[in-house]
């Protein structure tokens, strides 16, 4: 017997989460510089709190057939946490060729990918709690994606700047 698409696509949320996780946590872990071991486990955290919610979701739709529709939404994302990522403490400290750069960088890809595949969802989801559930997910990555997104293109005019890129 095949499983659900609707399964499936749990699963495959999942696994995205946990391996959003577990990178948040690697980077916290290997970076030096305190405030972005500290959001690095902040994301690490709100990944966590996206596990949660799937599973939760994962339970009810096996034991239902149907997904929860008290639970379709996620709050956003805490606006505390993009004004710590986006001060000009870290900026300044991040060196754009840096490990921490890289890993904006590799983060940035793994939120467009989550998005992508929840938006998907979302769109082709005939039941109406599924499609609110994978539009808060995409809007909760999105979220994340935005942050760091900000970052990046800070550190991105830095380095222009500071090799005296700028065409003017």
């Amino acid at each position: 017997m095949s499983e659900s698409k609707s399964i499936e696509i749990l699963k495959m949320a999942l696994l995205l989460e946990h391996r959003g996780k577990s990178f948040y946590h690697k980077v916290a872990d290997q970076t030096e510089n305190e405030e972005l071991k500290e959001i690095f486990q902040i994301m690490a955290a709100e990944e966590q709190l996206h596990i949660d919610y799937l599973s939760e979701q994962y339970a009810f739709y096996n034991k239902n057939q149907k997904f929860d529709p008290m639970k379709t939404s996620l709050s956003k994302v805490d606006d505390s946490i993009a004004s710590k990522v986006l001060s000009a403490e870290i900026k300044e400290r991040l060196s754009s060729a840096g490990f921490e750069a890289a890993a904006i960088s590799a983060a940035i890809d793994m939120e467009k990918k989550a998005i992508e595949v929840y938006k998907n969802r979302a769109l082709s989801a005939t039941d109406e709690s599924e499609k609110k559930l994978y539009e808060s997910l995409a809007n909760w990555e999105n979220d994340h994606l935005n942050i760091l997104s900000e970052l990046n293109k800070e550190l991105t005019e830095k380095i222009w700047y500071d090799n005296n890129f700028w065409p003017f």
